[in-house]
């Protein structure tokens, strides 16, 4: 396997800067925690390795880290296994759309199941799960900036689309996801994620990217997900 990966610019992120950049990464958390009060230990470092290949993620493993982030099905299928072969306590979530066709995949892939919006899909989740007797944990995505393009469930219709999964179909929401808008101050929309999972006894927020992660931890953030941070520009896909 080789280590290293081209990325846009033509860099090459090997495994000892991955480490590196994990360890600053997951010392500004612990200075953003520290800000507020947090134990650092509360907040889960989802290093998002969607596009990156197979060696990324095992530079990241190697160095000890265990909780990974992917947007594809598809993607996930042809690089996971045989990093799970070699590190099976990894833990990896879905962190972008998941489509109805895909349910079945998704359920038997991840560990955690970030976007779910839409009652289809709760049912076919709450279907697959059944039948795979298999409870990857989910968050429920809302559209926090309402943006027509996102995917998500819109605030106003997040309190009965939470108690429809967890009470209707006995899903396993543990907690909620944002992506705000990139032209409007995050904290706003970490704020307002915060306050509808408190309102529906909900622990976990999975909100943050590379650019606003410590002001997620301030505001609350127990999963934060960094990718360019840890790995660099994405690479160009085939």
């Amino acid at each position: 396997m080789n280590p290293e990966c081209k990325t846009y610019s033509g860099t090459i992120k090997r495994p000892t800067e991955i480490a590196d950049n994990l360890a600053a990464v997951e010392e500004k958390i612990a200075a953003a925690a520290s800000d507020t009060g947090r134990d650092p230990s509360s907040i889960s470092l989802i290093s998002v390795s969607k596009s990156h290949p197979a060696s990324a993620a095992s530079g990241a493993l190697a160095a000890g880290h265990r909780v990974f982030g992917e947007n594809r099905v598809q993607e996930t299928e042809g690089k996971w296994p045989s990093l799970r072969a070699a590190y099976p306590d990894a833990n990896v979530h879905l962190i972008g759309p998941l489509q109805t066709n895909k349910t079945a995949d998704a359920v038997a892939l991840f560990d955690a199941i970030q976007t779910v919006d839409r009652e289809k899909l709760a049912r076919n989740l709450a279907e697959e799960m059944a039948r795979q007797d298999r409870h990857p944990d989910l968050f429920i995505q809302v559209n926090t900036g309402e943006e027509p393009q996102k995917a998500g469930v819109l605030p106003l219709d997040a309190d009965a689309f939470i108690a429809k999964c967890r009470v209707e179909l006995d899903l396993p929401v543990v907690g909620l996801m944002c992506i705000p808008p990139v032209d409007e101050n995050p904290a706003l929309h970490f704020a307002l994620l915060a306050e509808m999972a408190a309102r529906n006894g909900l622990d976990r927020l999975s909100m943050g990217m590379s650019a606003d992660y410590e002001t997620a931890v301030r505001l609350g953030a127990t999963e934060v997900r960094v990718g360019t941070a840890i790995f660099g520009t994405r690479p160009q896909r085939s």
